[in-house]
């Protein structure tokens, strides 16, 4: 029998969105409540995956049993574009597709066109961005760009089969990823990037030679630190190999140095190599937390906005999506949703015994909003 899966707790879920303070002129920032601008969307379009990532959805949870979401609760393209025209109208400047894997999702390169006619109150185009295990990525790279698709990541743990088949739990050829990225750069699909979440003991001993590969490639490696998301994966501080230790190991090989950016909106840390072989990054979210700096908001496969990785509920738009198209209602919505976000889960965890849950309350899981 398969464990119950808590995606997001209804008894506490908000019902009608807060009514917004202010609605921002067309190009001014929508800000929460520690003046963090909306910027980034992403976007679960399907929460199933091919995949059962230990980290991500582990085999025993999410089994043969498990019940996703009937494909009726989804939201259609047509509804998710929609939507995502009100994000962009209020602030958003780069919307990624996630899941689960989104290229599982039927026609998704139909999703991508109908996102790429988007334009910001500035006439620009949002750059449409999307994540991906690489299993399919071979045979729709071409088409994803032909429709507007501007870059992919690529989840990838490790380049030694027998660590990539642990790591993924399937017996999918390590190759065929490999395969994938290339087709994705050949497409235009540039730059790549490579996001390999690290776990002491299992596939630690792959940061070395992962970084080898790709260096002077054009593609961008990026380490991740193995995080307490959901609450199935079984997180134990003990397995999370800090980012500083990722860097000191290939410092010692290749002589790094550091990429300034934005803090407002950054994610990774960039490390240039300083014989001009590329960079990497490294994504600290246990060790150095940049809630600070987080303009992102999620969107599910049904229509719950999330504002936070690590959230233990959301706000159901989907019957403001549906409700026949008046996109005033959605912004009102929004606005009062993101004005009154204050998410700041990884400052908490590292304020506190990294060994303890911050919380007991149930997290929704990456596999159905997306990393």
């Amino acid at each position: 029998m398969s464990r119950v899966i808590f995606l997001t707790d209804h008894r506490q879920a908000p019902g009608i969105a807060p009514a917004p303070a202010y609605l921002p002129l067309p190009g001014e920032p929508l800000l929460d409540t520690r003046g963090r601008p909306l910027r980034d969307l992403r976007i679960s379009v399907t929460d199933r995956c091919n995949f059962r990532c230990t980290y991500c959805m582990p085999r025993d949870v999410f089994d043969k049993n498990h019940e996703f979401l009937p494909h009726r609760d989804l939201l259609t393209f047509e509804e998710i574009a929609a939507a995502a025209r009100v994000f962009v109208a209020m602030g958003v400047r780069k919307i990624r597709l996630t899941g689960g894997e989104p290229l599982l999702r039927r026609n998704i390169e139909t999703l991508v066109g109908l996102l790429a006619e988007l334009r910001t109150p500035e006439g620009h185009k949002p750059e449409l961005t999307l994540t991906t295990n690489g299993s399919l990525l071979a045979r729709k790279a071409q088409a994803l760009k032909a429709a507007g698709l501007d870059r992919v990541t690529v989840s990838l743990d490790a380049l030694e089969p027998g660590v990539f088949a642990r790591m993924s739990d399937s017996d999918f050829d390590v190759a065929r990823v490999l395969e994938g990225i290339e087709a994705a750069a050949a497409a235009g699909l540039t730059p790549v990037k490579i996001n390999m979440v690290v776990r002491k003991g299992i596939n630690d001993d792959q940061i070395v030679p992962m970084a080898r590969h790709f260096r002077g490639s054009g593609h961008i490696l990026r380490f991740i630190e193995y995080m307490d998301v959901g609450s199935t994966n079984g997180w134990n501080m003990a397995e999370v190999v800090p980012s500083a230790d990722v860097v000191a190991r290939l410092s010692a090989i290749w002589p790094l140095h550091t990429v300034l950016d934005e803090d407002m909106g950054r994610v990774a840390e960039r490390w240039a190599y300083a014989d001009g072989a590329g960079e990497v990054g490294v994504i600290s979210s246990v060790t150095q937390a940049f809630c600070g700096g987080c303009t992102r908001a999620r969107l599910s496969p049904e229509g719950r906005l999330f504002l936070c990785l690590f959230a233990t509920q959301g706000h159901d738009l989907r019957a403001v999506i549906r409700g026949g198209g008046d996109e005033t209602r959605l912004a009102n919505a929004l606005a009062g949703i993101w004005q009154g976000r204050g998410d700041n889960y990884s400052e908490h965890r590292s304020q506190a015994d990294p060994d303890a849950a911050v919380s007991s309350e149930h997290k929704i899981e990456m596999s159905y909003i997306g990393g």
